[in-house]
């Protein structure tokens, strides 16, 4: 082959250094005289004393064979050939031919392994392969604190992450200890240190692949050899064919919580907080350039990593906990330790690993970062996530519900303090004032024409710029009036209403009237993978979660901000009362109204790009009620389901209480919760509690006609849109604006102020999710700089 050309002719061209040149020439002259007798070979023998590895920029100037494997092996003597596998570590023709040529001793070794790669890896089964993945000794790293020289571990013994957490310099095998009292004194191997040179990595001619790996349980779809693990380690009781065929199933290990999916199967996608086990990210190729050209270490040890702390996220992993499971053989191993540490530090500045309510018995970061002083305008924590027992069940006043629980670090949290959500059902009848329970057939129906009218939205919009944008509900009544006129169908009073009811909640995703939405980029966020999975109400609240990520910071309640000045090379913060701190960075997390408001003066003015876009974002509000009755009186009739809807009587009534929700699915306590969106917003905002409470009082009893709803015996009201440190509830596009402005309103501000918040995450808006995940970001950010 054509690289076996090069090779011959490098070797003729005589270009060694210093006195081996006329060693090599002599063992030339031999070499052409193949049909030397034996005797004049080994009379010759003495004159070939060395050769040098020809793999261009080795360093081993006296290669010796690892291998050992025939009885002629070169060992640090003279081959024909060297092959090289890294810069120390190479074996000579003699042992390659014990291996591959069919009429030697260890080609039925080579064969049986070759047939296991090939029937499970995609990559080539060559010789090298071999050696690499069955006869390089391992190293491992002495375990003691003053030592942590790595030693070479003879062929036979195979190394197993229990041997890696207790190994000790002369640690006895096979009840045989190496002589010498003291054996931690012993040097380190030389060729160690030349590992951590980066162009160690480049002479490495073969990627290394894990075996054993924690990763291997979550991929047995994928080529293992894709996926930075040896196709011959793999125990897989179903063949990988079949696997592959059933590409939609989730490989999950089984004793893992289901929400924990942290890699995309093949023909996956669409899920948040989801990585390509076989592909490096943008950020990842960003932060790691050199893995560019193979990817395979770095996709191995991050595969490795994820699945680790996915099997158990109760702990703080560290990359001493992770060095343990890299099982392969050679000194890549050394190199795959070192590099351990920066591809986890990493991890955990993404908020991938060790993030949520972790107890951290050492800080993360380096010292510098940890004063860090929150200060609070209310005298409660939490902000729009706020969470009422006085009715005998928790029901949050603000966030109560997770939506999609796959890798959502709020189903992370929950994982780690033990608590159970409850999961949704997806049954939801329509009750209509009067008391019947709508068809469900009419309910699919004119769900369909709903989805319906949003694709061609969603049609009509590829080719428009922001200027030609125009409000949804707008866009939404043109649309259905066209369909309408071309199909010549009617609907029904019915179909009508329920068609409502299908508005109305739309109203309560975006958290406004449609008529300032915008047709453009209502659901901008769409574009981007979301959370999948269950939707669950949080039955003991969001507060339980934030109290525990509250522990041990110094949080400075009633403490209004009412200037930040970052004019010099400090940032000063200014309180109401008069309160003055400096710090190098800032953190602002305000809601989005308070911005446009101008609660916070500034100095300098943010700049202008970051003013229009926190213009061009809406404040959305909804309002919710909460009564508590005697008795449950509505469980005939909804039969144990999580909520039931209100079809509004009239299109003046939508978003007046659109769906009520059981808020307790034990069915001991008998509480209800409903919402208030849209139009219905403005109309209850100067009503008394009482009046709102009795509407809602009214329109249960036409919803439950054929019998009696009681008076409540307790309830409350909310009142965000009057709330003073808040007034809304979550953000959304308004016409003529577009999805960007999230981002722009993400942009720090000369390094020294930053912003975090709902109405800062493009991909999660309008989420308490979103809202932790723009956290994590911006402290990631700050600790990079």
């Amino acid at each position: 082959n054509a690289s076996g050309a090069r090779r011959a002719k490098k070797r003729s061209s005589g270009e060694s250094p210093g006195d081996g040149q006329t060693l090599r020439s002599s063992g030339r002259q031999i070499n052409s005289k193949r049909k030397a007798t034996d005797t004049e070979e080994e009379d010759d023998q003495s004159e070939k004393k060395y050769r040098k590895c020809e793999k261009a920029g080795c360093s081993a100037t006296y290669p010796v064979c690892f291998a050992s494997a025939s009885e002629r092996c070169a060992k640090n003597g003279y081959t024909s050939r060297w092959y090289h596998l890294s810069c120390g570590e190479h074996f000579c023709n003699e042992c390659f031919d014990h291996y591959y040529r069919s009429h030697k001793d260890g080609y039925e070794i080579f064969a049986s392994w070759k047939k296991v790669w090939t029937s499970n890896g995609k990559s080539e089964p060559s010789l090298k392969a071999f050696m690499a993945d069955q006869q390089l000794p391992f190293w491992v790293q002495c375990t003691k604190p003053d030592c942590r020289k790595w030693r070479q571990l003879t062929k036979e013994i195979q190394l197993t992450a229990s041997l890696a957490a207790t190994y000790r310099c002369g640690m006895k095998f096979n009840n045989i200890k190496s002589e010498g009292p003291d054996q931690c004194s012993q040097p380190e191997d030389l060729r160690v240190a030349e590992v951590t040179d980066s162009w160690w990595h480049s002479m490495l001619i073969l990627p290394p692949l894990f075996k054993e790996s924690p990763a291997s349980p979550f991929l047995a779809a994928y080529y293992p050899d894709c996926v930075g693990m040896s196709p011959s380690g793999s125990t897989c009781n179903m063949s990988l064919s079949e696997l592959r065929a059933d590409h939609c199933r989730a490989v999950q290990p089984q004793s893992l919580c289901p929400y924990f999916q942290p890699f995309y199967q093949p023909n996956e996608c669409g899920k948040a907080l989801c990585v390509r086990p076989d592909m490096m990210e943008l950020d990842e190729l960003y932060e790691f350039p050199e893995f560019s050209r193979d990817p395979t270490m770095y996709l191995a040890l991050r595969n490795l990593i994820l699945a680790s702390w996915h099997k158990n996220c109760k702990e703080m992993l560290t990359s001493q906990k992770c060095a343990l499971h890299i099982i392969v053989r050679g000194l890549v191993r050394v190199r795959c330790v070192q590099e351990m540490d920066r591809v986890l530090n990493f991890m955990t500045r993404k908020g991938l690993i060790n993030t949520g309510v972790l107890a951290v018995k050492r800080p993360l970061l380096p010292e510098r970062y940890h004063s860090v002083v929150v200060l609070e305008a209310r005298e409660r924590i939490g902000g729009r996530v706020w969470d009422d027992a006085s009715l005998g069940v928790t029901v949050g006043r603000g966030a109560q519900i997770v939506n999609g629980c796959v890798n959502n670090p709020i189903a992370l949290m929950c994982e780690q303090m033990g608590i159970k959500m409850h999961k949704l059902g997806e049954r939801c009848d329509l009750f209509q004032e009067g008391g019947q329970v709508t068809d469900p057939a009419i309910d699919k129906r004119m769900d369909f024409h709903f989805n319906a009218i949003l694709d061609v939205v969603s049609e009509w919009r590829k080719d428009k710029s922001q200027n030609q944008d125009t409000p949804l509900g707008e866009k939404v009544q043109e649309v259905k009036k066209n369909f309408l006129q071309e199909s010549g169908i009617q609907f029904s009073e019915l179909e009508e209403k329920v068609l409502q009811f299908h508005l109305s909640n739309l109203e309560y995703a975006c958290g406004s009237t449609l008529d300032q939405v915008s047709a453009r980029s209502w659901d901008h966020n769409e574009f981007f993978a979301q959370f999948s999975g269950d939707h669950t109400l949080l039955t003991k609240g969001y507060s339980v979660l934030l109290h525990k990520l509250a522990e041990g910071l110094d949080i400075r309640t009633k403490c209004p901000v009412q200037a930040i000045d970052y004019s010099g090379d400090v940032v000063k913060v200014i309180s109401s009362n008069g309160s003055q701190w400096t710090a190098q960075k800032v953190l602002v997390t305000v809601p989005l109204t308070l911005l446009q408001k101008n609660v916070i003066q500034f100095n300098p003015p943010l700049p202008e790009r970051k003013l229009k876009a926190i213009h061009s974002l809406g404040v959305g509000i909804i309002e919710k009620i909460a009564l508590q009755f005697p008795y449950r009186f509505w469980d005939n009739k909804i039969q144990g389901a999580d909520y039931f809807g209100h079809i509004p009587p009239s299109p003046d009534k939508r978003g007046m209480f659109s769906v009520f929700y059981d808020m307790d699915p034990q069915g001991k306590q008998a509480v209800l919760m409903s919402v208030i969106t849209g139009d219905a917003v403005p109309a209850v905002r100067d009503m008394e509690d009482k009046e709102v409470v009795d509407e809602c009082v009214k329109v249960l009893r036409e919803l439950f006609k054929e019998q009696e709803v009681p008076e409540p015996l307790n309830y409350f009201v909310t009142r965000w849109s009057k709330d003073m440190w808040s007034q809304m509830s979550y953000s959304f596009v308004k016409t003529g604006g577009s999805g960007e402005a999230y981002d722009i309103l993400a942009e720090d501000v000369q390094g020294k102020v930053f912003f975090a918040g709902e109405a800062t995450n493009r991909h999660f808006p309008q989420t308490v999710t979103g809202a932790y995940l723009s956290g994590v970001r911006e402290a990631s950010k700050m600790a990079a700089m």
